[in-house]
């Protein structure tokens, strides 16, 4: 399927060098970032209290963040879990209350909203909990991207396995660093996003990647720039279906979707740019530096007969 199809090859690789120059900047910057200004984890991976409250008719989220804000609360978390009458709600640690005192406070505040509101459950999360967490969440992370090489290595070659892991550490990194760099939550639902993003991003890779073998097999005395520039061009149109269709449903859960998946889509949107940039002037581009060639991916037939010389 395709909205049009343009006849004339564009030039990407053109401006590749130039463009790799942006991208290692913009790489550097975000590790820059991530490690002076750290990540503002969430309750999940720096611990606190964890209540679970039931009301008699559906429970408006909103008033529920509204009364737990006018508390002093500003890092809190609000979500249905369940059924909609049942609320999950964590909060920080603060010094000075313990897990029952925080939640008898609000639920004096949530009482005087509505006064069907009742404490389920109530528990302390500890930091060692969260840190669980985290460093099962970079393992994770990890054996995806092992995943992701050895995958790209199998069904292409080992310069493509190369360009593609780095082009979606890229994305990974950048994303890692607009959190970084703005102190948004960084919660269990972003890792999830981040993952995704990885998945997601190869996806992208590996159609262009799929679309050089093919031009290298169908036009023989084509260079390699021309290869990769015509293979571009040809997937334009399923690019922008693809992301365009992904992106909305995305911004449909950053406008609509509330507070609880506000940065997941956030995640997610920095990513389906950036993946697309890294698939057309990284993953291609790092491919083309390293010496690709039709040699690498189409290998010779073997005629039948050309007989071994004992």
């Amino acid at each position: 399927m395709e909205f049009f199809r343009i006849h004339r090859t564009i030039p990407f690789m053109r401006h590749a060098l130039v463009l790799n120059i942006i991208s290692l900047v913009t790489f550097l910057a975000a590790v820059f970032f991530i490690i002076t200004r750290g990540f503002h984890l969430s309750i999940e991976f720096t611990g606190g209290t964890v209540m679970e409250v039931n009301y008699a008719q559906t429970a408006q989220l909103d008033s529920v963040r509204t009364a737990v804000s006018k508390l002093g609360y500003s890092d809190f978390q609000v979500q249905n879990f369940g059924t909609s009458r049942d609320v999950m709600i964590r909060l920080p640690l603060t010094e000075g209350q313990t897990s029952a005192t925080q939640s008898e406070t609000v639920m004096g505040a949530l009482k005087a909203a509505d006064a069907s509101a009742n404490l389920r459950r109530v528990e302390f999360v500890g930091p060692q909990v969260g840190q669980e967490l985290l460093h099962n969440g970079l393992m994770a992370l990890l054996f995806v991207v092992l995943g992701i090489m050895i995958y790209l290595a199998i069904r292409f070659e080992w310069k493509f396995a190369v360009a593609g892991v780095i082009a979606n550490l890229h994305d990974v990194v950048i994303i890692l660093g607009f959190f970084a760099f703005f102190q948004w939550e960084f919660s269990l639902s972003v890792l999830a996003g981040v993952l995704a993003v990885l998945g997601y991003s190869v996806n992208e890779s590996v159609v262009i990647m799929d679309r050089i073998r093919e031009n290298f097999r169908k036009y023989r005395k084509a260079d390699v720039h021309e290869v990769i520039n015509g293979a571009i061009t040809q997937t334009i149109s399923r690019t922008i279906i693809t992301h365009g269709s992904t992106q909305m449903m995305v911004l449909a859960m950053l406008f609509f979707g509330g507070p609880s998946l506000h940065y997941f889509a956030m995640a997610l949107t920095i990513g389906i740019w950036f993946g697309i940039y890294s698939s057309v002037f990284v993953a291609a581009a790092l491919a083309m530096w390293m010496g690709v060639k039709r040699e690498d991916l189409i290998k010779p037939v073997k005629k039948e007969g050309d007989a071994e010389i004992a």
